[in-house]
């Protein structure tokens, strides 16, 4: 399967046109990109227990070589036990773990006092592990969507010492998984070899597009952040997206690395910031946003992909609604 798999991602960048034509691109020691999963620890499904995600998540994560990875704590999952152990074993196992609310609402529409004290109440049900770091993500990247809300975050943050967890590769990583998992709900079969090329070459493909609109906005590619979730995709195949990625010239850094990138300091001015840092600067410098949309956060877009590559089948004669196995 990795043979084909490295043919396969050999062939699409083969074929694959440039995002931004006139640009030159990165050499290859100049793409960097670290891991960040949002969303831990998440709960049972049909396909993985929450430990048994844990373990594969682990575990792919150690067969691709990736010694560190983000995890951005929603800390409403370390209401038992078990929430509390499969963070620690991340922390273990060489991983960061970063404060991504309590309650994961969305910052537009709620009160701020309200989503400062959520923002307050994980950081003191977080665990006090050697691997904490004091950056806050927002949920759905959701910064505001007024000036006055916006800054008052901002310095809310600032005064706790909390730097703005940002990701600049934008992806619906979580809408291809919740597909996945409703198709074994629903008793329909699911081609894992299909799912596995149509996750790689999704996330594959928005990291290239948003370095080629880094490269137009800023000159240069930064080291990226890629946005990804504690799901069932990540725990069966990231091993295969960190090969992919490698294969496109990219090497795998610590999320320190990355967050020392000046693009750190650049504090974007746009409202429109839930397509990251880099959609958010590209905004900044005078860029439509409606230019630069991918597929990679399209959700007719990843629809279509799904059903012309025959990820999903007919429904099949109910199983009891017996989980998936996850060998």
């Amino acid at each position: 399967m990795r043979t084909i798999l490295f043919f396969l991602v050999i062939l699409s960048l083969l074929v694959m046109p440039s995002v931004a034509s006139g640009q030159t691109g990165p050499s290859p020691a100049d793409r960097r990109i670290a891991l960040s999963f949002d969303d831990a620890p998440r709960g049972d499904g049909p396909i993985f227990t929450g430990e048994e995600r844990t373990a594969a998540l682990l575990d792919s994560l150690q067969t691709a070589g990736v010694g560190t990875a983000v995890f951005f704590v929603t800390t409403r999952g370390l209401d038992t036990p078990a929430g509390r152990e499969r963070i620690a074993r991340y922390a273990e196992a060489g991983h960061l773990i970063a404060n991504h609310s309590h309650s994961h609402t969305w910052l537009s529409g709620t009160d701020p006092d309200a989503y400062i004290a959520d923002i307050d109440r994980a950081e003191g049900l977080l665990p006090p592990h050697v691997q904490r770091r004091p950056w806050f993500r927002f949920p759905f990247l959701d910064e505001g969507n007024e000036r006055e809300l916006r800054d008052r975050l901002r310095d809310a943050l600032d005064a706790r010492g909390l730097m703005n967890g940002y990701v600049t590769v934008d992806n619906y990583d979580w809408y291809i998984d919740q597909r996945w998992q409703q198709a074994v709900r629903d008793g329909r079969p699911v081609d894992r070899d299909a799912l596995r090329r149509a996750y790689v070459d999704l996330i594959l493909g928005a990291v290239e597009f948003y370095d080629s609109l880094a490269v137009s906005t800023l000159g240069r590619s930064p080291a990226h952040v890629l946005l990804l979730h504690e799901n069932d995709l990540a725990a069966a195949f990231v091993d295969d997206l960190v090969i992919a990625l490698r294969v496109a010239g990219w090497t795998i850094v610590s999320p320190d690395e990355a967050y020392a990138d000046p693009i750190a300091s650049i504090v974007p001015q746009t409202l429109m910031t839930r397509q990251g840092h880099v959609g958010a600067l590209a905004v900044d410098a005078g860029a439509d946003p409606r230019t630069f949309s991918h597929r990679a956060i399209e959700e007719e877009q990843i629809d279509a992909m799904l059903e012309e590559r025959g990820v999903f089948g007919e429904p099949l004669a109910s199983d009891g609604g017996q989980r998936e196995k996850s060998g």
